[in-house]
């Protein structure tokens, strides 16, 4: 029962990761200490299903639960005390540093694997750079348009299972964005249910693909390659932060703030830290 809370909560934070621009939940995962598990369930789901839906529910639970009850007052926090709020996450993040580091074992820099933590480094900061591109229009779709939404879904899918990539940066840099938003907020919308299914059917499934090929991938470099690959997700974390920071509060220019938010910004960033370190201890 104990265990079941502590997923849920965790899940809760992840849910609430995705609700912040630049925040990748595949970062919080690693961070509480829930990301091996998961990334071994979903690339070998079949080997024992009783106890991967049992640790999969409360996650799921705690996810929707927290985008359901906490989207408003999370829309609300970034439009009023932005600083503060990104400042806990950033906090959030860079807790899971100390649990990374020691899988590293006190294992030595080489060549491949300073090649992957740069590589996965500026993997993001150059999505991040990108900057957003023009929305594309779903008015008229035709096949290539449903082929185009599937391989968005499974370049989105990457965004949820590796670290430190935000799926919302990625689909703005695409200029898919907003339509699918759009798209989902308009799905009650039953005289243009039709057309809004023809969208959202093959970018989620290309989705499911997308997540299932790429926990594949990552279990495979986990255990294959278990010190490098850390190297790399490090690499991730440490750019997430970076991006974090340059999507929120350089993008448009430099926003300016007050000391009182500062202050209490550096607060939230400990308290953060700090709780993410006993989660994910």
């Amino acid at each position: 029962m104990k265990s079941n809370i502590l997923l849920f909560i965790k899940g809760f934070v992840i849910g609430i990761a995705n609700l912040i621009p630049g925040v990748s939940g595949g970062t919080l995962a690693i961070t509480l200490g829930i990301y091996e598990r998961l990334i071994e369930i979903l690339s070998n789901f079949k080997s024992n299903v009783r106890e991967n839906i049992k640790f999969l529910i409360p996650i799921f639970l705690g996810v929707g639960a927290s985008i359901l009850s906490l989207s408003g007052l999370i829309s609300l926090c970034l439009e009023r005390f932005l600083l503060p709020t990104i400042m806990l996450f950033v906090g959030a993040i860079l807790g899971g540093l100390p649990m990374l580091c020691k899988k590293l074992n006190g294992s030595k820099l080489s060549f491949s694997r300073a090649a992957s933590f740069l590589g996965a480094f500026f993997i993001v900061i150059l999505a991040t750079v990108l900057g957003s591109g023009n929305s594309v229009s779903f008015s008229k779709i035709g096949v290539l348009e449903l082929i185009k939404l599937f391989f968005v879904g499974g370049l989105a899918s990457t965004t949820m299972v590796v670290p430190g990539v935000s799926g919302s940066a990625l689909l703005m840099t695409l200029g898919y964005y907003k339509p699918i938003i759009d798209t989902v907020k308009s799905l009650t919308d039953f005289s243009i249910l039709g057309h809004n299914l023809a969208i959202v059917l093959p970018f989620g499934f290309g989705i499911i693909v997308g997540i299932l090929l790429i926990a594949k991938l990552i279990d495979y470099l986990l255990k294959k390659h278990e010190i490098a690959t850390y190297f790399g997700i490090i690499g991730f974390v440490i750019a997430s932060v970076v991006s974090i920071i340059y999507q929120n509060f350089f993008v448009g220019g430099l926003i300016s703030v007050l000391w009182t938010d500062l202050l209490f910004g550096i607060i939230l960033c400990a308290g953060g830290f700090y709780g993410a370190y006993k989660l994910g201890d």
